[in-house]
């Protein structure tokens, strides 16, 4: 297992569900932590709890990612803080249908959350980790990113996205001291069905992670310098 005293890891989405997992366990690995997030009580929660069993500096930051104010915001922060030497793009949406059933702003605000959000974020930190030789970014895609004909194309799309953009930052930087792993969950319980109108329970139960198991094995994947981890 890694430790990591005296190094701040920044998580999107680090308010509930995955995020939330990898920032207990960062934390616990000895990272400081900046989580970003639009649900400000339940990271001041998150983050009073593991002061408490860590005492490590959490910072907590509202921000709605898909603003581009907010997002700049935080993409400033790889220049001005020396201490940030991991990204974690989490933060994502999935939607209610498909590119013909749903209205666009809704395929908008997707494509602004899960590609154009860590696009932007994956740059500045990526820009400030080389220039100072070290620095790891973690991006979230998923399994769907494999199966283009399951599901709605737009969702698993974005997804294919990240594994791209994770694979060509990784052959272009890796030798300059840029490690990106890109991790492909399958179907793991956590609040995006709830939030897209979908039912995790409709799969088999063995289809279906926990949360914690996802984490646990993605940062085995991640102390192992995979470029892709599929858990």
């Amino acid at each position: 297992m890694t430790q990591a005293l005296n190094q701040t890891a920044l998580l999107t989405g680090g308010s509930t569900g995955i995020g939330a997992v990898y920032a207990d366990r960062l934390a616990h690995r000895g990272y400081d932590l900046i989580l970003v997030a639009r649900d400000q009580a339940r990271m001041e929660a998150l983050a009073e709890r593991l002061r408490g069993e860590t005492g490590r500096t959490i910072e907590v930051v509202r921000a709605d990612l898909t603003d581009r104010a907010d997002l700049a915001r935080v993409a400033g922060r790889f220049a001005s803080d020396p201490t940030i030497t991991l990204l974690v793009n989490n933060a994502g949406l999935s939607m209610t249908g498909d590119a013909i059933s749903v209205d666009p702003v809704e395929i908008e605000r997707l494509v602004a959350l899960n590609i154009t959000a860590p696009t932007v974020l994956a740059g500045a930190a990526g820009k400030a980790f080389v220039a100072r030789g070290e620095g790891a970014i973690i991006n979230l895609a998923s399994v769907l990113a494999l199966v283009a004909e399951m599901f709605d194309g737009v969702y698993s799309g974005s997804k294919a996205y990240l594994l791209n953009l994770s694979q060509s930052l990784a052959a272009q930087y890796g030798a300059k001291g840029l490690y990106v792993q890109a991790v492909l969950p399958g179907a793991t319980r956590t609040e995006i069905w709830e939030r897209s109108g979908k039912d995790v329970n409709a799969f088999p139960p063995e289809w279906v992670m926990d949360v914690d198991d996802l984490v646990d094995a993605a940062l085995v994947g991640f102390d192992r310098r995979e470029p892709v981890t599929i858990p």
